[in-house]
């Protein structure tokens, strides 16, 4: 792991490969490790960029109060840092919704989108009560040890086909979450951003495991509705970390949509 200072923060990030730069966005509860099987499969075409968000994995937690934006703009620093002027950027989950906020604040630096099993805000994309039951029981559970957080959170990460070792390796690292970082990631978690998405002018592409239950597909159909020209891709079986339960099917979709972009 690297580290950089950005923004008084020590953020941790792995970096491989050679090639357009493809920036990975973890989802909350989660950090770089969830990505090993991109890193793995796709650092022969691309340079990987993997952080642990600020209030993750190896990187320092933030002082409250710290949003989305907040974010968006530390991933920003982290670019600069590594004298990255545009990137492919690719966000899961919570990393879908900062992927979203730092397109919105930088699109002169966001090359394309790779938005997978995330959501418009838990406000913008499930009825009213899912929402605010989802972030009062987040919020709950920030208090607890994170051990707590695997058999709360555990089963709605994957569909039916995920190993027992991808099972183990995701709860691993779900075992670790910064109580901090899972409480701020809650927060923004909750956000509404449908009226960002009719204005997301890249080229932009959806990837979504049929299984998913906690980012169902019908959410993948708001998107692909609200974006313009965006494009779908449905794994079958996948539920909501399509990346490691689906690494084979989800790697040939980034792949060959982010070599049909040109960045540079």
């Amino acid at each position: 792991m690297y580290r950089a200072d950005i923004r008084g923060l020590s953020v941790a990030y792995e970096r491989r490969g050679t090639g357009p730069v493809l920036v990975l966005l973890h989802g909350f509860t989660h950090d770089s490790r969830v990505w090993r099987p991109q890193f793995e499969g796709l650092a022969k075409d691309f340079t990987v960029v993997a952080w642990d968000a600020p209030g993750a994995g190896q990187s320092s937690d933030p002082l409250e109060p710290f949003g989305t934006g907040d974010w968006a703009d530390c991933l920003m620093g982290l670019l600069d840092d590594l004298g990255v002027q545009h990137a492919h950027v690719v966000g899961l989950s919570w990393g879908g919704i900062v992927a979203q906020e730092f397109y919105r604040r930088y699109p002169s630096r966001t090359g394309s989108l790779v938005l997978a099993d995330t959501y418009a805000g838990w406000r913008g994309s499930l009825p009213g009560p899912i929402a605010e039951e989802r972030l009062a029981t987040c919020l709950r559970y920030s208090e607890l040890p994170a051990s707590e957080l695997v058999s709360a959170f555990l089963p709605e990460m994957f569909g039916g086909s995920a190993t027992q070792e991808v099972q183990q390796e995701l709860a691993r690292i779900m075992s670790e979450s910064h109580p901090v970082g899972f409480r701020l990631m809650s927060m923004s978690s909750a956000s509404d951003t449908r009226a960002l998405l009719p204005s997301i002018r890249i080229p932009t592409l959806l990837v979504w495991g049929d299984a998913d239950a906690r980012s169902p597909v019908s959410v993948a159909h708001q998107f692909r509705d609200s974006i313009p020209g965006a494009r779908l891709v449905i794994i079958p079986g996948a539920g909501h970390v399509s990346n490691l339960e689906a690494p084979v099917q989800f790697n040939a979709a980034v792949r060959d949509f982010c070599l049909s972009v040109s960045i540079e």
